[in-house]
């Protein structure tokens, strides 16, 4: 099994920053892809930001150019920089992975989720 351990998040003004974080452990043979999505109420689920291990990113539309998502791969945690915030930006966040637990098998984690919260 892996465990994904969050942290940060809070209540922030709009136009603030927050930053969260997100370490793995557990049973890891090698990390794809580790990244963040939320959850608003009565929302599905969506993507906020992902970074796989060659690096490549992936960002919803609403957040491109506010948030930034970086890895340390020695320390299997990923980090969430979130800049220039706005009351829709208001949700759980949620630290996902998908994770090699063996040569040839892998299933994707989620974290407990952390409250983000923006005044107006």
């Amino acid at each position: 099994q892996v465990q994904l351990m969050e942290s940060g998040g809070g209540l922030v003004q709009a136009g603030g920053s927050l930053g969260l974080s997100c370490a793995a452990s557990g049973n890891i043979f090698r990390i794809i892809v580790m990244g963040w999505y939320r959850q608003a109420p009565g929302k599905q689920r969506e993507l906020v930001a992902e970074r796989t291990s060659g690096q490549t990113t992936n960002f919803a539309d609403s957040v491109k150019g506010r948030f930034t998502v970086t890895r340390d791969n020695a320390k299997n945690t990923v980090y969430l920089q979130m800049n220039s915030l706005k009351p829709e930006d208001t949700a759980v966040y949620y630290c996902n992975a998908r994770v090699y637990y063996s040569q040839t098998s892998w299933n994707e984690f989620w974290g407990q989720g952390t409250q983000v919260t923006v005044s107006s």
